[in-house]
């Protein structure tokens, strides 16, 4: 079991935004458990929050960008690396303006920061996503192709290839996520010179720096031509060195630029919401291709919360008849769970067989016997319970106070077994517990709901 994990104090970084020039500080800072990464713009009336999410992206032509309900912030890639290469799970992050600086143009920044600030466990287990089956997107504007397939880690392998003399095709790959801060974090993006007189031109790299990039010098180029830029960063004169970069930094690796693209991916991955149990395989990857992937990668998210839980019966349960019994004050006829089989605490899936001796087939129905769909609804609800309960020191009990949007798709008859799975939808506060539940025959849906439940500590005097 991995805990979920925020950082123990919080710590500030600023500097100017890439492209829009603007002066942002960032206050990165601890935050509850399930809360994921947010940023907030105390900038703005009423302090607006984005998540991290990649339904919020609006722009990757030069970043990644989000908006919610028109509050914006752009260039979060190498922040959220950092984070996900820390291996956090829950941060709030302050920002007083619209872009995130961009620095040395790397995440080592924030990964430095972090280390400092320290890293503590919570009291929840961390939810992977954990690939199960290949999934693939091909871009055809950008040739990008990327891959996930499974593996016991997060890992990468990224391939870039462009026209150019001096970068034609570069490879980088990650074998641990744990390696991030030493083989990624420091790598920086780069530029090539064409596209950075397009961008000057343009006033589009407003807080650009010949500090923050590697420049690419891909065409030939009078000395005095090289003055102007440099001058135009207000930057000292610089020269080209033999390998077609500009002689004001010295390059990490060989394939830093490669590395760095690695460093995007990762950052624009973490929006997809979770962190990633499997093996990235990127071609031409770029912000564009990455947030689809990411979109790609939530499409299976949620496809997995409506498949079938995976049921071995050979396995021991989490929770026997006997422990149900000492969870739950039902009885016969009416506990309706014969066991546990998984449980997180977020998530439980519970068993029930439906045999022909079920009291209930007497009067429905005898010529053709129904489960009834109350008794469904029942069923999850206490299975619910027992995620709860399980969870709670003392003896307590739940009472189901609210349920809503339940749905039967399929009858339940004898000879069926039941799966249901039981999701928190977000953590008990003030002792009430909101869930959902989906209840399956094999890898059909029969019923699903919505569940409130109130949690009451029992009268031990009683």
């Amino acid at each position: 079991m991995v805990k979920q994990k925020t950082l123990a104090k919080s710590f500030k970084l600023a500097g100017k935004g890439l492209h829009t020039g603007v002066f942002t500080t960032m206050n990165f800072m601890p935050a509850p458990v399930n809360h994921g990464f947010k940023f907030k713009r105390v900038d703005l009336p009423n302090q607006p929050i984005i998540d991290a999410n990649v339904d919020l992206v609006i722009d990757t032509s030069r970043g990644t960008l989000l908006e919610k309900d028109g509050a914006r912030i752009g260039t979060i890639e190498h922040a959220l690396a950092a984070l996900i290469g820390m291996d956090l799970d829950n941060v709030l992050i302050e920002v007083n303006n619209e872009e995130a600086p961009i620095i040395d143009g790397s995440s080592i920044y924030f990964v430095n920061a972090i280390e400092n600030a320290g890293i503590v466990e919570q009291n929840a287990e961390r939810d992977y996503l954990i690939i199960k089956d290949k999934i693939e997107i091909f871009d055809e504007k950008s040739g990008a192709n990327i891959i996930a397939l499974p593996d016991d880690d997060y890992r990468l392998n990224i391939t870039i290839s462009f026209k150019s003399k001096v970068l034609n095709n570069q490879f980088a790959t990650l074998q641990s996520i744990k390696n991030f801060k030493t083989e990624i974090a420091n790598c920086r993006t780069f530029v090539f010179l064409h596209e950075l007189e397009f961008l000057l031109n343009h006033n589009l790299v407003k807080g650009g720096d010949l500090d923050n990039a590697i420049v690419i010098i891909d065409k030939d180029i009078s000395q005095s031509e090289l003055d102007r830029l440099a001058d135009l960063f207000h930057h000292k004169h610089v020269e080209v060195k033999p390998q077609g970069i500009l002689n004001n930094l010295e390059l990490h690796y060989d394939n830093e630029c490669a590395r760095h693209k690695l460093l995007d991916v990762i950052g624009d991955l973490a929006l997809c919401g979770k962190h990633i149990k499997g093996r990235i395989i990127a071609s031409k990857p770029g912000h564009g291709p990455n947030t689809i992937f990411a979109k790609a990668l939530k499409k299976n998210i949620l496809q997995a919360e409506e498949r079938a839980p995976d049921y071995d019966p050979n396995k021991a349960p989490i929770l026997d008849i006997n422990r149900i019994k000492e969870l739950l004050p039902h009885r016969y006829p009416f506990l309706l769970v014969d066991k546990v089989i998984s449980k997180t605490d977020m998530q439980i899936v519970g068993v029930k067989n439906v045999t022909s001796n079920e009291p209930f087939f007497e009067g429905h129905f005898p010529d053709e016997p129904v489960m009834p769909g109350v008794l469904l609804v029942e069923a999850m609800a206490q299975t619910g319970g027992l995620l709860v309960l399980s969870q709670m020191e003392g003896k307590f009990s739940t009472y189901f106070v609210r349920i809503d949007n339940v749905k039967f798709r399929k009858k339940v008859v004898p000879g069926d077994t039941l799966i249901f799975k039981l999701i928190l939808v977000s953590p008990i506060r003030r002792g009430i517990a909101l869930m959902r539940g989906v209840t399956f025959v094999g890898d059909k849906i029969v019923a699903e709901g919505e569940f409130m439940a109130q949690i009451v500590k029992q009268n031990e005097n009683s």
